[in-house]
């Protein structure tokens, strides 16, 4: 690992937009798990058969490749919010979400909420909150990058109107505008560090300052846009150089969020604390994660592991 790094977690990283040499660098630098959650891909979805596709792929070959750099996959299932828009196929798409939601590894139903704040959003968003009760599923609230402040208290109001525990929700993409709402309110309080859109690292820093650690976590939200998958290990050592205490480091960028996903019953730190072997020439329905490279064959638990 690189000088100084520490055992981190991304808890929201769309990983589908990343290449295979993402998860060998963020293994570098401490990343240990990753949670994925289902977005939109930059392009609507014309039929159900993608969706499908897609959700099959974040149970399956995303939890392979990340495992074969020694990084622990974990996802959420939903309809997002912009997709959400077109109803004759969120329909069918939430047809779907019963198969998928009680998948391994599937630790909670999001992103859901608001994108535009339409009627439609707002129908998908209480239905998906409904199933999330039936099956006892935490939920990932996305807010909206427009009317940020109005759509984070209106998501909180449904929330809490469909009788969810605020524990069991996590508030993502929050920033200076509304941290105290979603803390006072109770609900776990979730950053992305994701540069122009939503929130900077040394802003984070200052965050951090002002509100102290409990109930916050940061994610890096990396997507197919300009994004970064080492936002967290980076902010952390923005943080530590800032004089934010080792513990709050590591409870907004570990322990936080396996406190709030492993309410799950998917995510243990057993996971990646005691990871099975990794051989690099096994495949993935005939697929593997190398092209031309020699595979790597080794015993993680057998490889001193540097923890600061």
């Amino acid at each position: 690992m690189p000088p100084n790094s520490q055992m981190v977690i991304d808890p929201h990283i769309h990983m589908t937009s990343r290449t295979t040499y993402d998860y060998l660098v963020m293994k570098e630098y401490g990343v240990v798990a990753v949670i994925e959650p289902a977005f939109w891909l930059g392009q609507p979805r014309t039929h159900i058969g993608t969706f499908q596709d897609y959700f099959n792929s974040l149970i399956g070959w995303e939890r392979f490749r990340a495992g074969q750099f020694g990084v622990r996959h974990y996802c959420t299932i939903s309809i997002n919010p912009k997709e959400a828009n077109n109803e004759a196929l969120a329909e069918q798409v939430m047809e779907l979400l019963p198969l998928y939601a009680c998948k391994e590894g599937v630790v909670a139903l999001g992103e859901v909420g608001f994108d535009d704040m339409t009627a439609a959003e707002e129908k998908y968003f209480r239905l998906q909150l409904e199933l999330a009760k039936e099956l006892d599923k935490l939920v990932l609230v996305h807010t909206p990058h427009r009317n940020k402040k109005e759509g984070t208290s209106r998501s909180m109001d449904i929330c809490l109107e469909h009788g969810l525990d605020p524990l069991q929700v996590v508030i993502d993409h929050a920033n200076e505008e509304t941290v105290a709402e979603v803390l006072d309110r109770g609900f776990w309080c979730a950053f992305s560090i994701y540069p122009n859109t939503k929130m900077g690292n040394e802003r984070m820093v200052e965050v951090l300052k002002k509100y102290g650690s409990d109930r916050i976590f940061i994610d890096s939200a990396a997507d197919w846009g300009l994004s970064d998958p080492l936002a967290v290990p980076k902010t952390a050592q923005l943080m530590l150089e800032s004089g934010i205490p080792q513990e709050q480091v590591t409870a907004v960028c570990y322990g936080n969020a396996l406190k709030a996903y492993g309410q799950s019953g998917e995510m243990k730190a057993d996971d990646w604390l005691n990871p099975p072997a990794i051989d690099q020439r096994q495949l993935y329905n005939g697929n593997s994660v190398l092209r031309g490279q020699t595979p790597t064959i080794y015993d993680p638990a057998k490889e001193s592991m540097i923890i600061r």
